[in-house]
């Protein structure tokens, strides 16, 4: 169930924030499953069944902006080090966060519109996994997983709240290098690499895969096991001072090859870490 159009519009809001997230889809219903009575006589009997309300489940797939940044991945990742807001007035831009992946994340509600005076909110949700998707030539994308224990119920008040509409991050101004601790060294991948896809599940702790998508004309530069690998994400335009606000990075660490899913017919290649 995909949802497009102008009249529609997704709302998540914390106790401090409330944004108007641009998506390009959303699944976020309430999860209903049927428990079957099968028929007493076989054949000629009844099978029964009953909906049986299990809260909420759906998953959203949002650009990342310079305005949702910082609040998706504080709900994302579920842990900061450092304050998420640093007050400044001349530049409302200014966020400094040090963000590490935990199971247990902040809470939220959905604010959800998909045709006019149809409001639904989702409350008390968490993300149990997401997807940042970092793809050549597209803007840089978040999918986060929803879920909820909570139905959704009607949403009366008519608010006005200023779609999002900040500068994408895209996958062009994005760069990426390779540490060896060993030897301190650094590589830099952008020869080779044009796209990664982290993923990243919190189910009994968390779980984080990086999928590396790669270049194999010039050989593997990429080896089996990474002691750091830094990317890192700017935006474009220049007024953003020092560019320091429009950057955000991230950092794995201790990366094993699970597998090489090497074309031998082409010269495209996905490493599964």
């Amino acid at each position: 169930m995909l949802v497009h159009g102008c009249d529609c519009s997704l709302v998540m809001k914390t106790s401090r924030f409330i944004i108007d997230v641009p998506y390009l889809s959303e699944t976020v219903r309430e999860d209903i499953t049927l428990l079957y009575e099968e028929a007493a006589i076989e054949r000629d009997g009844t099978v029964k069944a009953m909906r049986k309300f299990r809260g909420t489940v759906g998953c959203v797939v949002t650009p990342l902006t310079i305005g949702t940044a910082p609040l998706l991945f504080y709900l994302a990742f579920g842990f900061r080090e450092k304050p998420v807001f640093v007050s400044e007035t001349r530049n409302m831009y200014k966020h400094c966060l040090r963000l590490a992946h935990t199971e247990d994340s902040e809470s939220f509600d959905v604010i959800q519109t998909r045709k006019r005076n149809e409001n639904l909110l989702f409350e008390k949700c968490y993300i149990c996994s997401f997807e940042l998707r970092i793809e050549r030539e597209q803007s840089i994308k978040l999918r986060l997983d929803i879920v909820s224990e909570r139905s959704p119920s009607v949403y009366s008040y008519d608010d006005r709240i200023p779609k999002e509409c900040g500068e994408r991050f895209q996958s062009d101004y994005v760069t990426y290098k390779i540490k060896d601790t060993s030897t301190g060294s650094v590589s830099e991948g952008n020869k080779n690499i044009y796209g990664v896809t982290i993923v990243c599940k919190k189910e009994n702790g968390t779980k984080t895969e990086l999928w590396i998508r790669r270049s194999s004309e010039n050989g593997s530069d990429i080896p089996a096991v990474i002691d750091e690998m830094v990317i890192t994400a700017r935006l474009l335009r220049d007024k953003y001072e020092d560019r320091c606000y429009g950057t955000f990075s991230i950092t794995l660490k201790n990366v094993v090859l699970i597998s090489d899913e090497t074309n031998i017919e082409s010269s495209d290649a996905v490493l599964t870490l």
